[in-house]
């Protein structure tokens, strides 16, 4: 749901909704938002095989006019993990190389 909408519902404008968000919850609403969006990425791929980064990235909403907008998700990805997707994708499967039979095998985290 967008803020707008969401400041609407509650009846409160936009700047008092993520005052009082940020208060309850710790970060701003759009903050919020991007790592949810980030996370749904992460989330939606499998480290062990071959990652096409395209489908999990567009449909967690990583768009620019109903084009996959590469650069947008490129920055957001570098910015919560540290990492470009394809070194994260290589990183993991490293990790899962190097670590055979880790309780993490199976965890898709954001990062390592």
């Amino acid at each position: 749901m967008a803020i707008g909408d969401l400041s609407v519902a509650a009846g409160v404008c936009s700047t008092h909704l993520a005052q009082r968000f940020k208060e309850l919850i710790g970060v701003a609403p759009k903050r919020r938002a991007r790592t949810y969006r980030f996370a749904a990425t992460v989330f939606a791929i499998n480290p062990a095989g071959p990652i096409g980064w395209g489908d999990p990235a567009g449909g967690a909403g990583y768009f620019d006019q109903a084009h996959f907008d590469q650069a947008h998700f490129g920055h957001e990805f570098r910015a919560f993990s540290g990492l470009t997707p394809i070194w994260y994708g290589e990183d993991r499967r490293q990790f899962l190389r190097e670590h055979p039979g880790h309780v993490l095998d199976s965890w898709l985290l954001p990062a390592d």
